[in-house]
């Protein structure tokens, strides 16, 4: 299974949430696959998906909030999993799609090829509910059983990118349109 594949699977529970979505391809699969105002897509700011996630979660204690963020780029900054464990906003879910490469900058490896497993960083971040998924068969009934709680999510993936087209918002109007969507929720 691909990122993409992934996606996919995890649309499939998208109801009203509000999606963070890590920068470069992610972004543009999930734009192609489920394009809506309550999707935050990432522009330049590798390793930000999660902490903003926490940030709407606290703010937005009544909304749910879901982080779909990389191995790549949560390895630039662990110390929000530290943040996020101390805090564990119940309306979190942070979604890990690790392919073992930094997808969006031509797929160099990253340490989760090797000895670095990030469910247990997790863990020792003070996360409590930690889910491990390496099928794409997984991946939904995980979804549909969580209840409130604040969530770690690892999916294992195979690298590679699906063709898909850039996205064709300017920055300022993604924020713009987000920001709308969650008053009208």
């Amino acid at each position: 299974m691909k990122r993409y594949d992934a996606l996919k699977e995890i649309l499939k529970n998208v109801h009203d949430e509000l999606i963070i979505c890590n920068i470069g391809f992610p972004s543009k699969e999930l734009y192609s696959l489920k394009e809506r105002d309550q999707n935050f897509y990432m522009m330049g700011s590798m390793g930000l998906a999660s902490s903003i996630a926490l940030g709407l979660a606290l703010a937005q204690p009544d909304k749910k909030v879901w982080c779909i963020d990389g191995d790549g780029s949560i390895l630039m900054n662990l110390g929000s999993l530290s943040t996020i464990g101390q805090y564990t906003p119940p309306n979190l879910i942070l979604i890990i799609i690790d392919n073992g490469c930094y997808g969006s900058t031509g797929n160099q490896k990253t340490h989760t090829c090797n000895k670095t497993q990030l469910e247990i960083i997790a863990k020792g971040a003070g996360f409590e509910s930690i889910h491990l998924i390496e099928g794409k068969e997984e991946i939904l009934p995980k979804l549909e059983t969580l209840g409130s709680g604040c969530h770690f999510i690892l999916i294992k993936t195979e690298p590679g990118n699906a063709k898909v087209e850039n996205i064709p918002l300017h920055p300022i109007s993604i924020k713009e349109r987000f920001i709308n969507s969650i008053g009208k929720q």
